[in-house]
């Protein structure tokens, strides 16, 4: 198996749960409160490792407490953090959560994660080259997004880009990335809300859209294909998304066909919401067998 190099984000998340989610000028009474580490990045390389897949983390988290909390936090997941910077003028990210209505939502601040730059990706160059996938979210620069792509077009390295937080791709990473991962509302903002058959048709094998309850769709060159999600009690859908990616990620490295990875990180997806919290709800391989 390849190894999988994630470079992202690393936040760690201050999750408020309530039965009621306050509206504006509104305050409520919660039930508790929970110091979790996250970021999309830091969440999809632990969705990946503890699936089984060698994972590496190229990211920058402040020189803090909440910086030691998270790189203790991936190296006990069984992350490889050799590429993780630790930077002095900002915070390590921070994201304040709120999960009510059996839903979340999320306020996150950046802090270091917009300390990555071209320099941190030319010092873990060879890195990002011996990965069998290299796996990137939009939770850092753009431009660096967009180099890293580059880098991997030119040099034959599968790459995943998980268009998380929504934003506008150009058309050259578009083409440029092996698999891009949008749910719905991120495909509209992508293609300027083109019928989504219509833009699945336009890149067979390389749009992967999850659709929540309704499944994930993709063009498998021949015709589309819906693969039905797996039918669970919902506790928390935070890092659901993270951890259908590291697990996609980690199912593809392993040679698994598109459509098998896709029932995969479903599976892994399903089992994660049962849970609360991102990264400790994610399954091991032995709760998917």
């Amino acid at each position: 198996m390849g190894k999988i190099v994630v470079i992202g984000s690393i936040n760690v998340d201050l999750v408020f749960t309530s039965d009621k989610r306050p509206q504006a000028g509104e305050t409520v009474m919660g039930k508790t409160f929970s110091l979790i580490p996250g970021g999309k990045g830091a969440n999809q390389a632990v969705a990946a490792s503890k699936l089984g897949a060698d994972t590496y983390m190229i990211a920058c988290v402040g020189n803090d407490s909440n910086g030691e909390f998270s790189l203790k936090n991936l190296n006990d997941m069984g992350v490889n953090t050799r590429g993780v910077k630790i930077v002095d003028e900002v915070p390590t990210g921070l994201a304040n959560i709120i999960v009510a209505d059996n839903d979340n939502s999320i306020i996150v601040i950046p802090g270091a994660n917009y300390a990555i730059g071209k320099d941190l990706i030319d010092e873990n160059k060879k890195l990002i080259l011996s990965a069998g996938m290299v796996l990137l979210q939009l939770e850092i620069p753009m431009e660096v997004v967009e180099y890293v792509v580059d880098i991997c077009f030119e040099n034959k390295v599968r790459v995943l880009v998980n268009p998380a937080p929504a934003a506008p791709l150009k058309k050259s990473l578009i083409d440029r990335a092996t698999y891009i991962t949008p749910n719905e509302h991120e495909l509209k903002l992508i293609f300027d809300n083109l019928d989504t058959d219509e833009v699945l048709k336009k890149y067979p094998n390389k749009l992967i859209v999850t659709m929540g309850s309704k499944g994930v769709k993709y063009h498998d060159g021949k015709e589309i294909r819906v693969i039905p999600s797996n039918k669970v009690d919902v506790v928390d859908t935070t890092g659901a998304g993270d951890t259908f990616c590291g697990a996609l990620a980690a199912a593809l490295v392993r040679g698994d066909s598109i459509r098998d990875a896709i029932i995969f990180a479903n599976k892994a997806a399903a089992f994660a919401v049962t849970k609360l919290g991102a990264q400790s709800g994610m399954p091991v391989l032995e709760d998917l067998l």
